[in-house]
């Protein structure tokens, strides 16, 4: 097929527009407010004005409102997940980056927008613990708790799950605490409180 200079000229422009991930724009936007609002406050009005993908276009992709959260929501386990993780794998040695992950919280807390853990805050607002937004949150604490059990599987300590576990509950306490009374100190706090442990657990 031969084209003329104009069908050339179309055909050039056409190729050369940024295709636009209609998916990605819904998770973006989805996932910022339900962050800000909640799920309940997020219904698909306010996700159709604020993404600016239409009813339709939205339904494309997803059966239902719930499956746009539980999307969202996934997307940001897997990226904070690889963002804690990398910032406190920076530090030299596991006794360190178990020390560090109170500092990389406390350095989240300060940022701007800090609404608390989006998975505690979307796990309380849904009842049934069967449902998937619920599974959701559990799985992002299980892997928190796993990369925490990763870290003093490494240190010279017969007792790596419950040095975990109290860790974890440590971290938990001080997110719940900075979200609830805006004491970013509580990492801090914790942070004190974890390196007594490490010297209780950790020849």
């Amino acid at each position: 097929m031969v084209l003329d200079r104009r069908e050339r000229s179309f055909y050039i422009e056409s190729m050369s527009r940024p295709t636009i991930d209609h998916r990605a724009q819904i998770l973006a936007t989805a996932e910022k407010l339900i962050y800000e609002n909640g799920i309940h406050a997020t219904g698909m009005d306010l996700l159709v004005k604020t993404s600016g993908v239409s009813r339709k276009g939205i339904y494309n992709h997803f059966a239902t409102k719930d499956d746009v959260a539980a999307a969202a929501l996934s997307a940001r386990d897997v990226r904070w997940m690889q963002w804690f993780r990398t910032e406190c794998d920076k530090a030299a040695t596991p006794y360190d980056r178990i020390l560090s992950m109170f500092t990389v919280l406390k350095g989240w807390f300060e940022t701007d927008g800090f609404r608390g853990c989006a998975f505690i805050n979307t796990a309380g607002e849904v009842g049934d613990p069967d449902d998937p937004i619920r599974q959701i949150a559990k799985l992002h604490k299980q892997k928190l708790l796993d990369y925490t059990l990763e870290l003093t599987e490494q240190l010279n300590t017969e007792q790596p799950l419950v040095l975990a576990r109290q860790l974890f509950i440590l971290m938990e306490g001080a997110i719940t605490t900075a979200r609830v009374m805006g004491d970013y100190h509580a990492a801090d706090n914790a942070k004190e409180v974890a390196q007594m442990l490490l010297k209780e657990l950790v020849p």
